[in-house]
């Protein structure tokens, strides 16, 4: 089949055009079809650390398409339309997905709709509420709020709760994006210290919940804008992943609770979970069309390159699909 592989040519990590064998799926998998897939910061990480959660050498995490063989104990049949997680393998023609954690796309949806929800919806889902338990009357942070976990949180921050919703971006073209996705409070990084405009808009109480993508080079004002007793979880290191001179007593003073996760890496069970959670509340809004995967570019699966070199100067608002073999958009 034809795949996306990771490769070493001298010494650099590459991505390259493949034939790999069509993957076998095991008693509790399905095998999928895949029409399309999505880029995440998490496979252009793997490709250049050579870091691997699997021994798959095709990376990729997401995947939406259709039933090839399914296991007659779960509620899937050949033909339906499926989205969700897969331990590696999207980037290509077929993947092995863990029936327990398929999602059936709504009849309202395309594959590419489909394609980009599972990751950043999922990651946004853990994140406000299993991890950040974000309520009604909170306020929550969202950094990066143009990106695809940024999305999906302010819709599922203003759906699910109606929490004051901040977020931070880099162009004024982003954050009207993010203003017309329900952001409350609208703030350019760029052209004013994000963590003034976090007090000036909460009294000076700060953020009960910050969305950090960012990490060490937003350290210092993210202790300025959390509120004491706040939640703080760190998603990525865009910023750095190391500080200089930490004083933990600014932590401990606040009584700030600050967590770091990763979703891939997970267990299959806590992904499992997770799916059949946020399928079971947040689906119906998806198929309302209340809540909505935001889509930037499509690329071709041959333009694997230019897909992620698009993610990695930060041009895309929501989230890069890659058009595996699809017949129907």
């Amino acid at each position: 089949m034809k795949s996306i592989v990771i490769s070493q040519s001298e010494g650099q990590n590459k991505l390259e055009m493949d034939e790999q064998p069509r993957p076998e799926a095991n008693e509790n998998d399905l095998l999928i079809k895949v029409k399309m897939a999505a880029v995440n910061r998490t496979d252009i990480l793997i490709k250049e650390t050579n870091t691997s959660y699997g021994s798959n050498p095709i990376p990729g995490v997401e995947v939406a398409g259709t039933v090839v063989e399914a296991d007659s104990d779960h509620s899937f049949a050949v033909g339906d339309r499926v989205m969700g997680l897969v331990n590696r393998g999207g980037y290509a023609e077929y993947a092995v997905m863990p029936a327990d954690r398929a999602m059936k796309i709504p009849e309202s949806l395309s594959f590419k709709e489909g394609a980009a929800i599972p990751e950043v919806f999922l990651t946004a889902y853990q994140t406000l509420f299993w991890i950040g338990k974000l309520q009604k009357n909170d306020t929550v942070l969202i950094h990066a709020g143009a990106s695809g976990v940024g999305t999906a949180a302010i819709q599922l921050a203003k759906q699910l709760t109606g929490a004051k919703i901040i977020v931070t971006a880099g162009t004024e073209r982003k954050l009207q994006f993010c203003s017309e996705l329900g952001a409350d409070v609208t703030i350019n990084y760029k052209k004013q210290p994000f963590d003034k405009a976090v007090l000036e808009a909460t009294d000076n109480q700060g953020a009960d919940l910050i969305l950090d993508f960012i990490g060490a080079s937003y350290w210092d004002k993210n202790l300025t804008s959390i509120k004491t007793d706040g939640r703080w979880v760190l998603i990525g290191v865009m910023g750095g992943s190391k500080l200089e001179n930490m004083n933990l007593m600014s932590l401990m003073s606040k009584r700030i609770q600050l967590t770091g996760t990763m979703l891939t890496p997970r267990s299959d069970a806590y992904k499992a979970e997770l799916s059949r959670e946020f399928a079971e509340e947040v689906l119906p809004y998806l198929e309302q069309g209340s809540i909505h995967p935001v889509l930037d570019n499509t690329f071709l699966i041959d333009d694997i390159h230019e897909a992620h070199q698009h993610m990695k100067e930060n041009k895309n608002i929501g989230k890069i699909i890659l058009d595996v073999g699809s017949e129907a958009n």
